[in-house]
C-alpha cells in the first residue's frame, strides 16, 4: 500500500512520520528529491539543483513531481516498489495526479489548529511573521474534489500524534 501524508506547515508531518517508522519498521520511506539543499530542511530528502531536477525529470525518473513554495518535488521510481507499506509527505495539490499515479493510494491528512500551526512555524525560526501569516492562509486549503482522506489532529504531544498516525494507518475495516 502507498500512504501520501499531506497537511499544512507546521502540522507535524515529518515528526509523525519519524515516529511511525520507528514504530513500524514495514513502513519504507521514499525519500523525496527537492530543489533546496539537503541541509534546508528537518525531512530526510535528497536536495538537488533545480537543473539536476530537470534532467532527472526529463529522464523519467520520477512517478510524481509537483512544484510548492518556488521548489520542484519529486518521487522516485525506483523507491516506490518493494517490500511492506511505503509512505511519503505529500502534497494536497498534487493529490489529483497522485491518486492517478498509485491507483488505491491512501491519503491521510495532518493537521492542527491555527494557534499550534502558528507557534510551531515560529519556533522554527526561518519565515517572517508575514511568511507565517501567508503559510496560515494556505492551511485552509480545500482537499481537492473526489479524494478520499483521514484526518489526524496533531495538536498535542508528537506520542500522541504519532499514535493518532498509527490508528490511522490500521488497514480500513469492512
Amino acid at each position: 500500500m502507498i500512504l501520501a501524508i499531506v497537511g499544512p506547515s507546521g502540522a507535524g508531518k515529518d515528526t509523525l512520520i519519524r515516529g511511525a517508522l520507528a514504530a513500524r519498521p514495514d513502513l519504507r520511506l521514499i525519500r523525496r528529491v527537492i530543489t533546496r539543499p539537503t541541509e534546508a530542511g528537518s525531512e530526510d530528502f535528497e536536495g538537488v539543483t533545480p537543473e539536476d531536477f530537470a534532467h532527472r525529470q526529463a529522464r523519467g525518473d520520477f512517478a510524481l513531481t509537483w512544484q510548492a513554495h518556488g521548489l520542484s518535488y519529486g518521487i522516485p521510481k525506483a523507491q516506490v516498489p518493494g517490500p511492506g507499506d511505503v509512505i511519503f509527505n505529500g502534497s494536497r495539490g498534487a493529490l489529483p495526479l497522485a491518486v492517478r499515479t498509485f491507483p488505491g493510494l491512501r491519503v491521510i491528512l495532518v493537521t492542527a489548529p491555527d494557534i499550534v500551526l502558528s507557534a510551531r512555524l515560529a519556533a522554527r525560526g526561518r519565515e517572517s511573521a508575514e511568511d507565517i501569516r501567508a503559510r496560515l492562509a494556505r492551511a485552509t486549503f480545500r482537499m481537492p474534489d473526489g479524494i478520499a482522506f483521514q484526518t489526524v489532529i496533531n495538536d498535542t504531544s508528537p506520542e500522541i500524534g504519532v499514535a493518532r498516525l498509527l490508528a490511522a494507518l490500521q488497514p480500513a475495516r469492512a
